[in-house]
């Protein structure tokens, strides 16, 4: 307990200043970059920074008007950019969607440097089920961001194998992040994440720990698959996987919090911007570098710490959780891939 409470107050008060933000970003001309829940909240105060320097940016969202109206409010507050806001429909709620969303990207785009796994959900209405029937912060915030990821892989790869030809790019310049939250530091089960086995005798996450411990699930799951990414194919492919927790934060992702928690929790956030600031150095922090920071957790407002030491015995154990969760990932998507 006393260790639990020390990492909320080190991820939540007196915290240090962003190293990076929108007045020491360089130019991003050339960059293309997917950030998923755009149109609200931190994912829009991050594509409206990225746009300002000059990116490519697809905003990735479930709902197309939600989504093409925040490009139109960006692109009126910015409109001396020279880069580029475009809508993508992603909704990773249905493992269905997915492939076709990839295809529409690589219609449009023969490069990726940064993929941010921002999109997520906290605490839906109990019983809440994605459209193949599983829990949905399972199927949103874990299966659906799996999935797309390993589907862009390969532009990922390619991408990173142009910066390494091209004199003067950092090795690591081209990234995956994925969302984690203090969540997995505080509500998340020992290991991370639990199993069950289902009637059929096929093994699963346990859905039935309640919505907090579920929650707290999702988001050392996506510490796990960071990781897990990282050590499949991150050195092969040169492409640097981390995750974050953005901060805590004044946005609509606890809008299914019962009132009492939304009133406690009202007193402890700060303004998205900053938590865009965190997402910033996860996708283009210099100091974050492929040889010492494959799976590394960035915390507010731009900084790495380690995770709870029984998350992180699970990296690299042959069995461990780790390698357990990118493996149930990869066959509940694979009919979909």
């Amino acid at each position: 307990m006393v260790s639990r409470l020390r990492m909320f107050w080190g991820q939540s008060f007196r915290l240090p200043p962003p190293p990076l933000t929108e007045k020491n970003l360089p130019d991003q001309t050339g960059k293309v970059f997917i950030i998923t829940g755009a149109n609200s909240g931190v994912g829009y105060e991050l594509s409206r920074i990225l746009y300002v320097h000059n990116a490519t940016v697809y905003v990735a969202a479930r709902s197309e008007s939600k989504g093409k109206d925040a490009i139109a409010a960006i692109a009126k507050l910015h409109p001396e950019s020279k880069g580029r806001l475009e809508f993508l429909f992603l909704d990773l709620s249905d493992l269905n969607t997915i492939k076709s969303s990839v295809d529409d990207f690589l219609r449009r785009e023969d490069k990726l440097h940064w993929l941010n796994n921002n999109a997520g959900v906290m605490v839906p209405p109990s019983g809440s089920r994605g459209a193949q029937g599983i829990d949905l912060s399972y199927q949103t915030n874990i299966l659906g961001p799996f999935l797309f990821t390993k589907l862009l892989l390969p532009v990922l790869r390619r991408t990173a194998k142009l910066e390494a030809d091209t004199p003067g790019a950092d090795a690591g310049s081209v990234r995956v992040s994925w969302a984690s939250s203090l969540s997995m530091y505080l509500e998340s089960p020992a290991g991370g994440v639990k199993w069950k086995t289902q009637a059929q005798g096929d093994v699963t996450l346990d859905d039935s720990i309640g919505s907090r411990p579920v929650y707290g699930t999702s988001k050392a799951a996506n510490f796990l698959l960071a990781n897990e990414f990282a050590k499949r194919f991150g050195s092969r492919d040169g492409v640097l996987h981390n995750a974050y927790n953005p901060g805590n934060l004044a946005t609509n992702l606890g809008r299914h919090l019962d009132p009492i928690s939304a009133w406690v929790i009202g007193f402890l956030v700060y303004p998205p911007i900053l938590g865009a600031y965190t997402e910033l150095y996860a996708g283009l922090s210099p100091d974050l570098t492929i040889a010492n920071d494959q799976g590394v957790c960035i915390v507010p407002w731009g900084r790495r710490l380690a995770t709870r030491p029984d998350i992180q015995a699970e990296l690299g154990k042959e069995g461990g959780n780790a390698e357990k969760l990118f493996d149930w990932c990869d066959r509940v998507t694979s009919e979909f891939a």
